[in-house]
């Protein structure tokens, strides 16, 4: 199935990389991932949900496969989008830098986007091996409407500045939601239709997600 999904993007020229804990996926990411694929003239977009996000380790995330199921069911329904369990399947904590060379060995004529949100760009400074994942791909930062970006920018022009033509910013409305609220909605017992694809809340409440 994981072979299937490279041999359908392989004739791509442009792919988005979505990647994520999706703890739960929810429309920000959808809307982020859409807005990308058109703005940037992507040819698909890869979900690529985290195994064991290194700067997560001490937190409790849902099982890997639960939030997989959950990227896939939100999916289905856009061609231009696909999920690989790229990370899920390998063993340790899993770092970008990794996931961008195994991609770089099999779409080796892919020019890769990597999306992210712009208030966490600050930390992939801080990532393993940063300078060579600017260099392996270009950055996306989506932003929600009136966040300030310029101390990212600053730092990053400082510390990098060859990349300028590397990183763009995106502004997606839709940034507003976050998953940090929605786990707190379903834990408090509050209502999260119209948050995220709804069979993914109907997903959340039969396997008592987040309670």
């Amino acid at each position: 199935m994981e072979a299937n999904i490279y041999q359908a993007i392989a004739g791509g020229k442009r792919l988005g990389i979505m990647g994520g804990t999706f703890d739960p996926i929810h429309y920000g990411h959808l809307v982020a991932a859409e807005t990308a694929r058109v703005e940037f003239d992507l040819d698909n977009v890869l979900f690529i949900p985290t195994g064991k996000p290194p700067h997560k380790l001490n937190h409790k995330i849902t099982n890997a496969y639960e939030r997989f199921a959950m990227v896939q069911m939100s999916i289905k329904n856009n061609k231009y989008f696909k999920v690989s369990n790229l990370e899920i399947e390998r063993e340790g904590p899993t770092y970008t830098i990794d996931t961008l060379k195994i991609l770089h060995e099999l779409l080796p004529k892919q020019e890769l986007y990597f999306i992210t949100g712009t208030d966490a760009l600050l930390d992939l400074l801080t990532w393993r091996e940063a300078d060579n994942i600017f260099k392996m791909a270009k950055i996306i930062g989506a932003s929600r409407p009136g966040y300030d970006s310029r101390k990212f920018f600053a730092e990053i022009t400082k510390r990098y500045p060859n990349i300028k033509d590397r990183i763009f910013e995106l502004e997606v409305p839709a940034l507003a939601i976050s998953s940090t609220d929605i786990r707190a909605r379903v834990k408090n017992k509050k209502s999260i239709r119209y948050l995220l694809p709804d069979e993914v809340r109907l997903y959340i409440k039969e396997h008592k997600l987040y309670q």
